[in-house]
């Protein structure tokens, strides 16, 4: 059994109504990969903008393993000192994390959060020596469109993240960098202008799949659906 891990700030757990990009790379592997494998993590539900918790269950599609580690508002910082915890505890073997915007935005600068990103990997693998991990660069939101500064910061993050990556890149624990889609705009593909709508989550479901696909053979090459 292969076990994925959704690691991410609000963009991975989503929110009250929406499938969730968790949802539409489930329905793909369901199709593509070949063999049996499910969704973890400690957390399950979706964040309640009414309540402004994390404590709703009302995905559009809610049979689907839903489980996952992430988090409306942190980041690197907050999961760092949970993975190790959490890698043991469900067995994961391969971590798709999405995460930095929040740090960058509010806790860390572009050095602080690598810093952070080298925690979170020694940690994940002090509990699981094998563990795979997808890491996806920082998507640029509207803030980086309004404020040269941060997405300055947003930038010099993700080319430090490239570079953590391959440093610590090791054949027994492979870290792969995902892409950041190449159509992804800010106006068609979120909401808000940060956080994915129903076209923005097949395009951050297809960049994990796609590098699952290319660099292990995990399922096959994305294809959006009509749902």
């Amino acid at each position: 059994m292969l076990r994925l891990m959704p690691v991410g700030d609000s963009m991975t757990i989503g929110s009250a109504g929406e499938h969730t990009w968790r949802y539409r790379l489930w329905r793909h592997l369901c199709e593509t990969y070949g063999g049996p494998f499910t969704l973890v993590g400690p957390r399950e539900t979706l964040y309640d903008k009414a309540t402004d918790a994390p404590s709703s269950s009302a995905y559009a599609e809610p049979d689907f393993p839903r489980r996952h580690l992430a988090g409306w508002g942190e980041g690197w910082l907050h999961m760092a000192p949970l993975v190790g915890g959490t890698v043991r505890e469900c067995r994961a073997d391969v971590l798709l994390v999405s995460l930095g915007l929040i740090d960058l935005g509010f806790y860390t600068n572009a050095e602080q959060t690598a810093d952070n990103v080298r925690v979170f990997v020694a940690e994940a693998r002090a509990a699981r020596p094998g563990v795979r991990a997808v890491l996806l660069p920082v998507i640029p939101n509207v803030r980086a469109a309004n404020d040269a500064p941060f997405a300055a910061q947003v930038a010099r993050f993700n080319e430090l993240l490239a570079k953590t990556a391959a440093d610590l890149d090791e054949p027994s624990s492979p870290l792969l960098m995902a892409s950041v889609p190449e159509t992804w705009d800010i106006h068609t593909d979120t909401y808000d202008g940060t956080h994915p709508n129903a076209s923005g989550e097949h395009k951050l479901a297809g960049a994990f799949a796609d590098a699952l696909h290319q660099a292990w053979g995990m399922g096959g090459p994305y294809a959006p659906y009509d749902s």
